[in-house]
């Protein structure tokens, strides 16, 4: 059939890109021409040096493109093929349309390319230019007078009845055509294995077009480009296109528009064909499961980019805008369960989609930046989705991939630990969630290194993963916002606590023995004179110190708060935390007559008290007593215990509330993500908009 397999390294000479990229005009109606440019293969780039190799070998290509297309306007030819061959696809059967399928992604894979050079070297107004540029009247002139031109000298059909104005003419209205052609080609066109790549080169080239943010120094209010995207009015079937894809979670297929390896096309796919498909998708998501955190991102790029790349543009398109009308986000934050008839009076829904298939593809890859973020705009945001999780009986499935995350926070960054711990907390504001978290029972944890525990709740680990970050940023990175979260979630949890595994009331209770020791190293260094402070870090200033001292006696208030709520609320059925606060009683010693924490540490010693006067008797009855016997002794007292004896302390609920301009935390934070993980790689020394991290 013709196929011209292309490499990059026989690009900058080749006949057809230099036509195009050069000084004559061609015709969008130029068919020898432009079928004979649009029927290649090529390799996509696959990493940032892919895209580097390519880059350079197209640089003197793209530079020839800047300097003559605004004469030519062949961009727009090319612009012109993409759209009619982008409407033709909607009116042809699937055996009709695999030639047109490869043609029109290899016309739009050339235009993202241009796009994205525009965008790294050049503005947004230059890249508007180029869109919509014609070919200037003494071309057209110059090339009416050469009857024996070749072809591609012809006008474009499309404007050949039109008055031609200057060469440059910046009203939109074709970028604005493009756009919705982008947004029709995702939405329409059903996937299947023949039209998984034109997907993801759409999904690519509104990345592409708004990542002209990284590039520009004005903000994205005064872009037209996004402006014009903003304003689409099909953001409801394009957020429900992007979100089925990353729910559905298909896998790239092994060849490209149903070509086999001989170059041959496959018109049709065959049912059985199409089973296979599915079948081979299901397993590979389910091996991806168990993949950590590294190698999921990996495997997620790699086997299933269409639900990457749509899970990324989910989240730029939610992200900006966030003080303007956005219907992207207010679409995202108001779909609706598939399964759920809408009910009268109840806000509007915006699409409907299996929330049981996003769910579960969400609890495969949370452990992945981008997921994390998406499951915490819809837990935050979206009220029936957060109603759909809390029914759901597998919650384990959800939590325990965020809190390996928390676990294993060296390899990850502040961020993703940040998010994840936002996730827990909003979770944890649900009383159902802190209730079920202790009936899932849970066995052989073998990622959890610290202890061999063969049983635990689910609540359980939950509760020593916690406790842990909060260790680890004491240690590391010593972040308030970190440690106010973690309290958090504890303390939403802690009127609930029940059954606690014995290694888990010691690491509470240690966690406050951990905190009160350095109170007091601390409180010591501030009382000595300064000359002898012999133990004070000479970058660290007494003001600093004092600041220091001050967080840490919140959080030292927060934990004796979370102990006395347990006792207060469920004291009956924590028979291992009274156990633990009775042999541990020595802790609270220093801090009994300290202002901030005396009213609080008053009920933990009524209860101490209560319990060893009871194990007293016993002891004096029968003499020396064993672990399971002092159990016994606690849970026949618990049962005559009243709680009414304690000072009462308002219940401690807390709500995650995001912060004034959100958008100062989220936008490079997506934008990273667009750059790590995606699949169209940046030129890193060209972007201005984002902070230094990104790793494009």
């Amino acid at each position: 059939m013709g196929i011209n397999v292309s490499r990059n390294a026989d690009l900058a000479s080749n006949d057809l890109l230099c036509r195009l990229v050069g000084r004559r005009h061609i015709a969008a109606d130029d068919e020898p021409y432009w079928n004979g440019l649009l029927n290649y293969n090529i390799v996509m780039p696959e990493n940032s040096q892919d895209q580097l190799n390519l880059d350079s070998r197209l640089e003197s290509l793209c530079q020839s493109f800047i300097s003559n297309n605004l004469k030519t306007g062949n961009f727009g030819s090319l612009i012109t093929v993409f759209l009619e061959k982008a409407t033709e696809l909607l009116s042809l059967s699937d055996q009709e349309s695999n030639m047109h399928v490869w043609q029109t992604f290899n016309a739009l894979f050339i235009i993202r390319t241009l796009v994205k050079y525009i965008n790294e070297t050049g503005s947004e107004f230059q890249l508007l230019q180029h869109f919509e540029a014609m070919p200037s009247e003494d071309m057209l002139r110059a090339e009416q007078e050469q009857p024996s031109a070749p072809p591609e000298s012809a006008t474009i059909a499309i404007e050949a009845t039109e008055k031609l104005g200057p060469p440059v003419i910046v009203d939109g209205a074709k970028f604005e055509t493009f756009i919705d052609a982008l947004v029709n080609l995702i939405v329409v066109i059903p996937v299947k294995e023949f039209t998984y790549h034109l997907h993801m080169e759409a999904v690519n080239s509104i990345i592409t077009l708004l990542s002209v943010h990284l590039f520009a120094q004005q903000p994205t209010e005064k872009s037209i480009v996004f402006r014009t995207i903003y304003k689409c009015q099909h953001a409801n079937v394009l957020m429900s296109a992007l979100l089925h894809f990353v729910s559905r979670m298909v896998e790239v297929p092994h060849t490209m528009f149903g070509s086999s390896s001989a170059g041959s096309f496959v018109f049709g796919i065959a049912e059985s064909l199409l089973s296979m498909f599915t079948f081979r998708k299901q397993q590979d998501v389910l091996k991806a499961n168990n993949a950590t955190g590294a190698e999921l991102s990996q495997q997620f790029r790699t086997h299933y980019p269409l639900a990457n790349q749509s899970l990324l543009l989910i989240l730029v398109l939610t992200n900006h805008y966030t003080a303007q009308d956005n219907a992207y986000r207010t679409s995202l934050f108001s779909c609706a369960d598939s399964k759920d008839s809408p009910k009268e009076g109840s806000q509007a829904v915006s699409f409907q989609i299996d929330f049981s298939a996003v769910y579960d593809t969400l609890c495969r890859i949370v452990t992945i930046d981008q997921a994390t973020l998406l499951l915490y705009l819809l837990l935050h945001r979206n009220e029936r989705f957060y109603r759909f999780v809390m029914q759901q009986n597998d919650l384990e499935q959800l939590v325990i991939p965020i809190l390996q995350t928390l676990y294993n926070a060296p390899d990850s960054n502040s961020h993703h630990i940040y998010m994840s711990l936002i996730v827990l907390l909003i979770l944890s504001e649900d009383e159902g969630f802190n209730k079920n978290v202790h009936t899932i029972m849970l066995k052989n944890i073998t990622w959890y290194t610290e202890r061999t525990i063969s049983e635990i709740s689910l609540g359980g680990i939950l509760i020593l993963i916690v406790i842990r970050t909060i260790q680890y940023n004491m240690l590391k990175m010593r972040d308030k916002y970190l440690h106010t979260n973690c309290l958090a979630a504890l303390a939403n949890m802690s009127g609930h606590f029940r059954a606690l595994h014995p290694y888990v009331a010691q690491r509470l209770v240690s966690l406050f023995e951990t905190l009160a020791r350095k109170h007091t190293r601390l409180d010591a260094q501030l009382k000595e004179p300064a000359d002898s402070a012999v133990f004070v870090n000479v970058s660290t200033t007494p003001e600093d110190m004092m600041q220091d001292l001050s967080v840490l006696e919140e959080v030292l208030r927060m934990v004796l708060e979370i102990l006395n709520s347990c006792l207060t609320n469920q004291l009956v059925y924590c028979p291992n935390l009274v156990y633990t606060l009775l042999y541990k009683r020595s802790v609270f010693e220093g801090f009994r007559s300290h202002h901030a924490f005396q009213d609080v540490i008053q009920n933990i010693d009524m209860v101490v008290g209560f319990f060893s006067s009871r194990l007293q008797r016993v002891q004096e009855q029968r003499g020396e007593l064993g672990v399971n016997e002092v159990l016994e002794v606690i849970s026949k007292g618990a049962s005559q215990w009243s709680s009414d004896r304690l000072r009462k302390f308002p219940d401690l609920k807390f709500k995650y509330v995001e912060e004034d301009a959100p958008e100062e935390f989220f936008i490079p934070y997506v934008w990273t993500l667009v750059c790590k993980y995606g699949c169209v790689h940046f030129s890193s020394e060209s972007i201005k908009s984002v902070t230094t991290d990104i790793a494009c």
